[in-house]
């Protein structure tokens, strides 16, 4: 119907066929064609509403202005709405008068009058509008909220009877809420709001006098829902019975896992259950595969970082760590320098708790220490089954350091990770765990420290004003000052008006040459560390962060603020 629409453009001369045919190269990626034309600029919205009026006889609304109530909504189920290309904003008289955005689907109303048993009349608005209002209105969070109103609604029936001990394995966005009950729909809509807002973690959090849900969403938690009280039982056992978990347990902490489907994509939650005052709190980790990005020229490396972090890895022996603190996406560089190391010829393993993505063609071994299955105990183990590349998820000890040292030492590659601030510092931390500093610097190749900064939102992006004397203080020389620019997001709907919109890494790659070996071994500091890599061309945080402002790419505020002095 896009596409279908767009040609009838060509044909009077709204838009030019190269247009078009330009169109048609993102039409997958901008949801049809008239939308790529409006991303592109060829195409103004309120031209076209104008144009669209007069050719189909339509009248037209400002739908962002205008308030649905949840009755309506109710009268046309998700997968109708998105068939139709329709949302219900009145009803009355045996009509439901719906806005469109597209009058070409206006041919497919009879099955629509079929499904309402109604008469259906049609109204235009803009597409930006009637996509924000079918997003608002029948998103994960809407049909949460439905869902909410009917378990209030069900005064006669044991509300928490809706939970069964039938596994989910398939959520659908575009089910209809009457076939569920209450409480399943509003645990599905929860999960498919997660998937729809790309959010990291779920968190479920019990309270004396509320119940609510969040959700972290490029780095930062935002409430979703407030869910009544009487639901709390029914909505915890739900999760922990697709997890897998033993509901009649709620003394101690679980761990389980959610597999779904979702729009044809394979999604895993990660789930932990933990004993609270007033109840568990349940969080979910998204594991989604489509939102793992595993080559290492997309990850955010600048050139010469990125040189050397290869340099280290394809090292045939020796050790890689890769620091930061928890969410900074250290997982995620090390299973995309694992996808590189991953030949046929090469035996790659790894010990990790928890596993968190499967990847084709690597060993994999879950970490349990209660059974006395430690870091220590599975990297002894794997050291007897012939590897060539070892990844353990995180050296916390000293006889875990121990033996990926001995490991690095004896001709393997050893991948890791350590809790650090930046790479200089994760020799200190190894010294205090027991390392002598001759072993360390035998076995270190390469030592990568990581933030993950949010980006600025493209739909609210504006310039921001900054002192020349500011951004010298932050270490940016007289003549780059001069004539840098910044911006920031001013908030929109695109991004909940937090005015970021994603989140990029940044990196410090420390080389460990010749030089500062000979450092460590005589006793040197952290600081006197530092001062030589800088002077041997090592880009610090702040100074990868600030590379980003100039980019245009990240506010100045975010990076001064995620990174320390240099």
């Amino acid at each position: 119907m896009s596409r279908q629409l767009a040609e009838l453009l060509v044909k009077d001369r709204i838009i030019s066929p190269a247009q078009f045919a330009e169109a048609g190269e993102t039409a997958k990626t901008s949801r049809g064609y008239i939308r790529a034309l409006i991303e592109k600029k060829y195409l103004a919205e309120t031209k076209l509403l104008y144009y669209l009026g007069q050719k189909f006889g339509l009248p037209s609304i400002n739908l962002s202005k205008f308030e649905i109530s949840p009755e309506v909504i109710r009268l046309i189920p998700p997968d109708q709405a998105h068939k139709h290309q329709v949302i219900p904003i009145q009803a009355g008289k045996g009509t439901v008068v719906v806005a469109i955005c597209d009058p070409t689907f206006i041919s497919s109303f009879e099955g629509l009058k079929f499904v309402l048993k109604s008469n259906v009349e049609a109204v235009l608005t803009s597409y930006s509008a009637w996509d924000a209002a079918f997003s608002k209105n029948y998103s994960g969070a809407a049909s949460v909220g439905a869902a909410i109103d009917l378990f209030k609604k069900d005064k006669n029936g044991d509300n928490e009877a809706s939970v069964d001990v039938v596994q989910v394995h398939e959520i659908d966005s575009s089910g209809s809420m009457d076939q569920d009950a209450p409480v399943i729909t509003a645990v599905n809509g929860i999960l498919n709001e997660a998937i729809r807002r790309a959010a990291s973690d779920i968190h479920v959090e019990p309270y004396e006098k509320r119940f609510r849900v969040r959700m972290r969403i490029d780095g930062t938690l935002f409430e979703i829902a407030q869910l009544p009280m009487e639901m709390k039982r029914a909505v915890l056992a739900r999760l922990k019975i697709m997890s897998r978990m033993d509901i009649a347990e709620s003394r101690v902490p679980q761990d389980g896992r959610i597999k779904l489907r979702a729009g044809g994509t394979e999604i895993d939650f990660r789930v932990n259950s933990m004993p609270t005052l007033f109840g568990e709190k349940i969080v979910l980790r998204q594991l989604s595969k489509g939102n793992l990005q595993l080559d290492l020229a997309k990850l955010g490396f600048e050139p010469k970082q990125l040189e050397i972090f290869k340099k280290g890895v394809y090292s045939p022996n020796g050790m890689v760590l890769v620091t930061g603190p928890t969410g900074s996406g250290k997982t995620t560089t090390l299973y995309s320098a694992l996808t590189e190391l991953n030949q046929i010829t090469d035996n790659v393993s790894t010990a990790e708790d928890p596993v968190e993505y499967n990847l084709e063609g690597i060993n994999q071994v879950q970490v349990h220490k209660e059974i006395g299955l430690t870091f220590a105990s599975v990297l002894r183990a794997l050291l007897r089954q012939d590897p060539d590349v070892i990844l353990v998820g995180e050296i916390r000890d000293y006889e875990t350091a121990e033996v990926a040292v001995q490991a690095a030492l004896t001709g393997h590659l050893v991948l890791s990770t350590l809790h650090t601030n930046d790479a200089t510092s994760t020799i200190t931390r190894l010294m205090n765990m027991g390392l002598e500093p001759f072993l360390i610097v035998s076995s270190c190749n390469t030592i990568v420290a990581q933030r993950l900064l949010r980006t600025i939102c493209k739909g609210c992006r504006i310039e921001q004003p900054v002192p020349v004397d500011k951004l010298i203080s932050f270490g940016i020389s007289p003549e780059e000052a001069a004539r840098m620019k910044c911006y920031k997001g001013q908030g929109c709907s695109k991004c909940n008006n937090s005015g970021t919109k994603g989140r990029v890494a940044i990196y410090e790659v420390l080389d460990f040459s010749q030089t500062l070996k000979e450092m460590v071994l005589a006793g040197a500091t952290v600081i006197e560390l530092k001062k030589q890599a800088i002077k041997e061309g090592m880009k610090t945080l702040r100074m990868a962060g600030l590379t980003k402002v100039a980019e245009g790419r990240v506010s100045l505020e975010e990076a001064v603020s995620m990174t320390m002095e240099s």
